[in-house]
């Protein structure tokens, strides 16, 4: 799998040439808020600040598209990924598709 420090949403990496592009690479993951997660985030929400059982939700959901990305991006000779991005749709009430996408690439070390 791509090294997690050889994916940038920049589109190079300074010190190393692009030599080959290998195409789009995502991952997609679907969540939806469970009855019991809804009842503890309304208990936060009336104390106000960070509800936890929501971050943790869209951190899990980022996690997961971002490592489905690296899967598919191992199906390519790529080394590393450029351009990544995430998006959020809602595919029905309390139902969210996340996908993380970028361009995979094969890149080379320049010579000092």
């Amino acid at each position: 799998m791509i090294d997690r420090s050889f994916v940038t949403t920049s589109f190079d990496f300074a010190g190393y040439s692009i030599k080959a592009y290998h195409g789009v690479v995502r991952g997609i993951t679907v969540r939806s808020r469970s009855f019991v997660g809804n009842i503890g985030a309304s208990f936060q929400s009336l104390v106000g600040g960070n509800i936890t059982i929501y971050t943790n939700l869209c951190e899990q959901a980022r996690e997961e598209a971002f490592v489905r990305m690296l899967e598919h991006a191992s199906q390519t000779p790529a080394n590393a990924l450029i351009g990544v991005r995430y998006d959020a749709n809602d595919v029905a009430p309390g139902i969210t598709e996340v996908i993380c996408y970028g361009t995979a690439v094969q890149i080379e070390k320049n010579e000092a």
